[in-house]
């Protein structure tokens, strides 16, 4: 029982803060129907800034640098294609691939940094917590915290006017020139908001796991889009806040297969390929739930024919 309690709460604390990184592609991918490809070295970014401003002492003011660089990230990547007619997921690779020199450049020319002696916000909420019944969970109410915060906020964000015409711009971008509305505004707004997430995900997983390296972005994107598809298959229908929170539940169960996995062994570097596996399932399952019927229906003529 205690291995499981172990487990659920490790995934539930991975889950939690690679959940806001869902939620920027919940706003980017689901809402303003932009694929941002540059997931990745965005959230390197926001780990590598958050890093190094927390070393020099200012774990809190790492939150803020670190959600900075992921709205200039995302600021990059929307001028590149509103202003200069690149195609959105070459827009999103140009990003990512120059986000590496940038990223190794921020962390002062090192694939590496060490956190061990340094304070974060993980280690000013364990001392808070001293004492109390919560100590031994300053880490998961931490992360509760800022997914709490955010999906408040794309709660109400998403239902102000400029939200709306986020969410317009991503269902019928036609219809939103003809209605005054600028889609480029909207697409530069959305695209800073989702990266901002992003760059505060990678914050967090830095300060939490007490160090950085240049890879800890490496295939953001692909566990991001998994748990969203993931969690839309629970919670993808209603309200914004219960699509929100379908997105941070499908986080927690990728999670969890991610920890179970290892728990039983796997090699780390089986785990690109779990991913994949679970992206075609997440994907191909409503498409081939609904072929299922016809599929049936022929095999039972096929059948009724050899019986003839």
């Amino acid at each position: 029982m205690e291995t499981v309690l172990s487990l659920l709460e490790t995934a539930l604390e991975l889950g939690l803060i690679s959940s806001l990184t869902v939620l920027a592609l919940f706003l980017s991918y689901s809402m303003l129907n932009v694929c941002d490809l540059s997931t990745d070295g965005c959230f390197t970014l926001g780990a590598s800034v958050g890093a190094v401003v927390a070393i020099s002492g200012h774990p809190y003011l790492a939150i803020v640098a670190a959600m900075a660089a992921g709205m200039t990230s995302g600021l990059v990547t929307a001028l590149l294609q509103t202003k200069f007619g690149i195609d959105s997921l070459l827009s999103g690779i140009i990003v990512n691939t120059a986000l590496y020199s940038v990223n190794i450049a921020v962390m002062g020319n090192s694939s590496l940094l060490n956190m061990n002696k340094t304070e974060t916000v993980f280690t000013k909420m364990k001392s808070a917590l001293e004492g109390t019944f919560l100590s031994g969970e300053y880490r998961l109410i931490v992360a509760l915290i800022a997914v709490a915060a955010v999906v408040v906020f794309l709660s109400l964000f998403l239902r102000t006017k400029l939200g709306l015409a986020i969410r317009a711009t991503g269902n019928n971008p036609d219809m939103v020139r003809s209605s005054s509305i600028n889609p480029v505004v909207t697409t530069i707004v959305g695209l800073c908001i989702a990266n901002a997430f992003t760059g505060l995900s990678g914050c967090l997983l830095a300060q939490s796991q007490k160090g950085v390296n240049i890879d800890i972005g490496s295939g953001m994107v692909t566990i991001a889009l998994a748990s969203l598809l993931v969690g839309r298959a629970f919670l993808g229908r209603g309200k914004i806040a219960v699509r929100a929170v379908g997105a941070v539940l499908g986080a927690f169960v990728f999670r969890l297969v991610y920890t179970v996995a290892l728990r039983f062994d796997m090699p780390a570097f089986m785990l690109k390929l779990v991913s994949s596996v679970i992206v075609i399932i997440a994907i191909s399952g409503p498409y081939l739930k609904k072929q299922y019927p016809q599929l049936k229906r022929r095999l039972t003529h096929k059948r009724a024919k050899g019986v003839q």
